[in-house]
């Protein structure tokens, strides 16, 4: 019978390698030479379980000291593919032949029975006055809560599940195939783990029921559409004692009737007379915060903008607001709606300033004989 070769340089690492270092040359072998790239190598096979075998002893403390003192005798009664000691080729191989290569090994496994629950999201709709200056909202939702009847254990009374004897408690069975240790999940128990003798008659044995709940939140000034809130342990209760899952609501601003928003900047209009663009005035331009004296210069042209610092809406690193910008829109009035003076003395102003307009001839004798 051939002599093994030893396992340092079955790995190609020196005998000071530290865990990582041969964890990486074991990863580097076991790519290469894994039997599903390599289909019908004998040789690739025998070098893939060779190298497997080298991993298991010196990934070991005790196993690689005994070796390192006795060689392969120290670790013949101990080496092989013992399955608990192929828990960490799952996270080895698991990156390149999937989550599922691990159950070969029969890779440690943890049981639907502590599974978080799931998180949840909510659409919430606020005003901008609500969105500027923050609110709280009283949210109604519905989720998976631990029964009451059973206390989350799923059993009449309370009574807890009993060990499933098929796979004496793990969730897995396992059997051998080749050099391998194949892991399956428990038929008996569907990888629970455990069995419910008389299930709740309130949860069915889910030990979870529905319940719609009342919870608070604090929105923060300054939220915008696409921000995102996260409750943590407000979502959906776990199975078996599972931590809580958590609650996301997401914003969404209704859009204004008077105001658009850019930012932490509010975007408004305010009507100015063509009398108080031509010779200026005090008027007040309404703000989310209220209305806002302001001196309007004279000459004001119309869509001119004008901008009052500190008067649009908070941002949210605390970082003080932004500003509000207002453009002055000259109102210009219709004919009809000025008397005949009104007019006569719009139209003398035009012809003073030799500016033709249309008219009748009639209406412009008028306006002579009006001022002589």
């Amino acid at each position: 019978m051939a002599s093994k070769r030893d396992y340092y340089e079955v790995l190609g690492v020196e005998r000071s390698a530290s865990p990582s270092e041969m964890k990486s040359a074991y990863r580097r072998l076991a790519v290469r030479y894994h039997p599903d790239k390599n289909s019908g190598d004998a040789g690739a096979e025998a070098k893939f379980k060779e190298a497997a075998e080298a991993y298991a002893v010196l990934s070991d403390v005790q196993k690689r000291q005994r070796y390192d003192r006795f060689g392969h005798q120290g670790v013949s009664g101990g080496g092989g593919f013992d399955p608990d000691t192929f828990g960490d080729f799952s996270d080895i191989l698991g990156d390149f032949f999937g989550t599922g290569f691990g159950d070969l090994f029969g890779g440690r496994r943890t049981g639907r029975r502590d599974r978080p629950g799931a998180d949840l999201r909510y659409q919430l709709s606020l005003t901008l006055e609500q969105a500027a200056f923050g609110t709280e909202e009283a949210l109604e939702i519905p989720r998976l809560e631990v029964c009451g009847g059973c206390a989350g254990s799923g059993g009449a009374g309370g009574v807890a599940p009993i060990p499933c004897e098929t796979c004496s408690g793990r969730g897995q069975v396992r059997f051998s195939q080749g050099f391998f240790t194949v892991a399956r999940t428990c038929p008996q128990c569907s990888g629970e783990g455990s069995l419910i003798v008389e299930p709740c008659n309130e949860c069915r044995g889910e030990g979870r029921v529905e319940k719609t709940r009342t919870i608070e939140v604090k929105i923060p000034a300054g939220v915008d559409t696409g921000t995102r809130l996260r409750l943590t342990g407000e979502g959906e209760h776990g199975r078996r004692g599972g931590r809580r899952g958590d609650l996301y609501v997401d914003i969404e601003v209704e859009p204004h009737g008077r105001f658009q928003r850019s930012g932490a900047d509010v975007l408004g209009e305010v009507k100015v007379s063509f009398s108080q663009a031509v010779f200026g005035a005090e008027i007040e331009i309404p703000t989310l915060h209220g209305g806002v004296p302001f001196d309007l210069p004279a000459g004001t042209q119309s869509g001119e903008e004008f901008r009052l610092r500190g008067k649009g809406i908070e941002r949210l690193d605390r970082r003080g607001r932004g500003d509000h910008l207002t453009r002055a829109l000259v109102e210009v009035p219709h004919p009809k709606d000025l008397s005949e003076e009104e007019q006569a003395i719009l139209r003398q102003l035009a012809e003073m300033g030799g500016r033709s307009i249309k008219g009748d001839r009639k209406v412009l004798d008028r306006v002579k004989d009006l001022f002589g």
